[in-house]
């Protein structure tokens, strides 16, 4: 049985790739988990629902040491936490390769700890890898796009094992769909 909920009716362009009405589905499918840290999670993962075959998202932190994080512990910038989204697919509709492409247009991948008008640890471009196919992917992604001249700088973004997930409070997930904002420029 197939569940196909519509999201949103907003079309994104992200460098050349349209992303125009995806509809986030629920299905029985093998799915699959990727997580990436690019600024304010509530951009990133307003990005990431528009995409054919992400099947969920939920925004949080991961990367620190405390057990439980609060958002306004990790805004401290000493818990080591990145704000992330973690993104559920369906490999069978959409590549990891395709994830990440996606990943590297809707940041600056230059500056580690930035993103736009965010600036602070949490903020870090950072690719949080699940299994060595998912790293060797996102290597080769970004050493493609570092060869091809894109950008004037070195990408920063680091490419690391996953650790464990935190989801981010509920005021927080899908709070750019909740709230009507195409960014994350307004903060709670």
């Amino acid at each position: 049985m197939r569940i196909v909920v519509l999201i949103s009716t907003v079309a994104i362009v992200l460098g050349g790739l349209l992303l125009s009405r995806a509809p986030i589905q629920r299905n029985d499918c093998a799915t699959e988990t990727a997580t990436f840290g690019a600024g304010c999670f509530w951009g990133v993962e307003a990005a990431f629902r528009q995409v054919k075959g992400v099947t969920d998202t939920t925004v949080g932190y991961m990367g620190g040491t405390l057990k439980n994080p609060t958002y306004e512990q990790v805004s401290t910038h000493r818990t080591g936490y990145s704000e992330v989204c973690q993104v559920t697919y369906d490999p069978a509709q959409v590549s990891y390769e395709k994830l990440v492409d996606v990943f590297f247009r809707i940041h600056n991948p230059t500056f580690f700890n930035s993103s736009g008008d965010d600036i602070a640890s949490q903020y870090r471009s950072v690719i949080f890898f699940q299994n060595a196919e998912q790293e060797n992917i996102a290597i080769a992604v970004r050493d493609r796009l570092q060869a091809s001249g894109k950008f004037s700088r070195p990408i920063a973004t680091a490419i690391v094992p996953a650790l464990e997930f935190k989801p981010a409070e509920e005021y927080h997930q899908r709070y750019a769909e909740k709230h009507h904002l195409a960014s994350c420029l307004i903060t709670p």
